[in-house]
């Protein structure tokens, strides 16, 4: 075949194939531009040009690559005859900066199935103190890397923040345009800390408040402390900060505890602090003069005095009064007794409500009791009571237990001198009766109804209160045993017993 059909050949063959050639050439162009005497060789040629194209496009699209590109969080999977991994990136359009890291290298060739790691170079912003920040692109995982890259030194008394925490790890790069990263460097500076009684310490600090440098410091700031400068002042160098805690104290008061912070000197400026009164003789445990130190407990004593009164019952006596209006061997009511009061005041001294001393300061009758008075009469009335033997004039009448007796049953023997003598020295006669001497007087005349008129001359051992024997001769005795009425005879007596039980 000579040269000019292969040239033909290939020719079309490159005009139907050329994937990047935008002309309108022709196959059929190409026929009308040849001599005739050559185209009987093209139509002859026609099968082996189809063959050809046809191994041309099938080693065409057998020789092409599978490579995967990792790019951030972007994975990319590619077909491509590019042999290197900067012709791959460059077909999948994958753009590089110079920070950039391509793995594995940009010149190695690749393999069926590779796989191709873009780390991106992330943007960090650098502010040192109040400089200036710098914009930088770093591969570096650790901030004090970075600032030792730049030439910076980061101290232990030094603050390095990685996006505003307390950190030197830069976060996880997660996509193929990571964000900005901030690094700040605070430098430390050199202050003086004054605490009240303790010496002077010499401090660094990282921090920009006066707060956030003691606490660096090991401070703890309550509101109740004292600084100077005030705490959200900056710091600066060679500051001096002075440092007055406030002490801890409880007051228990009232049933109540109370926990405060304070600057008071003394327990007396504490309570006026608080607005604690003390009233009348309340003191303190420890006394109100007693310095105040940390954890210091103040207990206010609330004293009070209470005026007890203890009234007790006086029993009231029983009087009886004669009444000469009263006929006698009558009684009445003439005044209605009523209890008196005494009365014992104390004051009771307590502490907290609690009883810690009691004393007597009056002890005295009140009111007086009233006595009850019961009057018995004294008025005599004679008056006549008709007997069998005749009337009688009597002026007191007495139910009396009535018995009798007679010489031999007196119980003295006859042998005995003393037989048949009576109380009031003569020999037993009929009408001799025996009475208590304190119902009625010896010598008493009397008449008992049965029996007739006697005289109360004798007394005997049975013989008590309202109770008389009468007197029998042994041969004319009469048995009594009963309640009879007995009749006291004129003339009335000058001395009277005229209450008789």
């Amino acid at each position: 075949m000579s040269q000019g059909a292969w040239q033909h050949i290939l020719g079309f063959t490159f005009a139907v194939y050329d994937l990047t050639d935008n002309s309108e050439y022709s196959f059929a162009a190409s026929v009308q531009s040849k001599p005739r005497n050559e185209l009987r060789w093209l139509w002859f040629m026609l099968p082996a040009w189809f063959a050809i194209s046809a191994l041309v496009a099938g080693g065409y699209f057998i020789t092409r690559r599978d490579i995967k590109i990792i790019d951030g969080d972007r994975l990319l999977e590619l077909r491509t005859h590019q042999k290197t991994a900067e012709s791959v990136l460059r077909e999948a359009n994958v753009q590089l900066r110079p920070e950039d890291v391509v793995l594995p290298a940009p010149t190695t060739l690749l393999q069926h199935n590779d796989l191709v790691v873009v780390k991106r170079a992330r943007p960090v912003r650098i502010q040192i103190d109040d400089e200036t920040p710098k914009l930088i692109l770093t591969q570096s995982q650790s901030a004090n890397d970075i600032l030792n890259q730049l030439g910076i030194k980061a101290t232990a008394f030094d603050r390095l923040l990685v996006n505003g925490q307390a950190s030197d790890t830069l976060p996880v790069i997660n996509a193929p345009a990571p964000a900005t990263v901030d690094i700040v460097l605070r430098r430390s500076l050199e202050i003086d800390i004054a605490e009240k009684d303790k010496p002077l310490k010499k401090a660094k600090t990282s921090a920009q408040t006066v707060g956030e440098a003691l606490m660096q410091n090991g401070y703890f700031i309550r509101l109740a402390d004292r600084i100077s400068p005030s705490p959200a002042d900056r710091v600066t160098p060679g500051m001096k900060i002075q440092v007055e805690p406030a002490k801890l104290a409880d007051v228990v008061v009232d049933g109540r505890r109370v926990r405060t912070r304070t600057h008071q000197e003394k327990v007396s400026d504490l309570l006026a602090e608080l607005n604690i009164a003390l009233y009348d003789q309340d003191y303190t445990k420890p006394g109100i003069n007693t310095p105040i130190v940390d954890g210091l407990e103040v207990q206010v004593v609330r004293v009070r005095r209470e005026l007890v009164i203890e009234q007790s019952p006086i029993p009231f006596e029983t009087r009886v009064e004669p009444n000469p209006n009263l006929e006698i061997d009558n009684q009445v009511l003439g005044q209605e007794g009523t209890l008196g009061v005494h009365e014992k005041r104390r004051i009771v001294l307590l502490e907290n409500d609690v009883e810690v001393k009691r004393e007597l300061v009056a002890d005295f009758v009140a009111i007086e009791p009233r006595p009850r008075i019961r009057n018995y009469g004294t008025k005599i009335v004679i008056r006549t009571l008709d007997t069998p033997s005749g009337p009688v004039k009597y002026w007191r009448k007495i139910r009396m237990y009535v018995t009798s007796y007679s010489p031999s049953s007196a119980g003295v023997s006859p042998s005995s001198p003393y037989y048949g003598i009576v109380r009031c020295g003569y020999k037993f006669r009929p009408g001799t009766v025996a009475i208590d001497p304190n119902i009625i007087s010896l010598k008493t005349n009397i008449y008992v109804a049965g029996y007739g008129q006697g005289v109360a001359c004798d007394t005997g051992g049975g013989v008590i209160g309202k109770h008389i024997d009468l007197g029998y001769e042994d041969r004319s005795y009469r048995s009594w045993a009963e309640y009879s009425d007995v009749y006291l005879l004129t003339p009335v007596p000058a001395n009277i017993r005229y209450v008789i039980d």
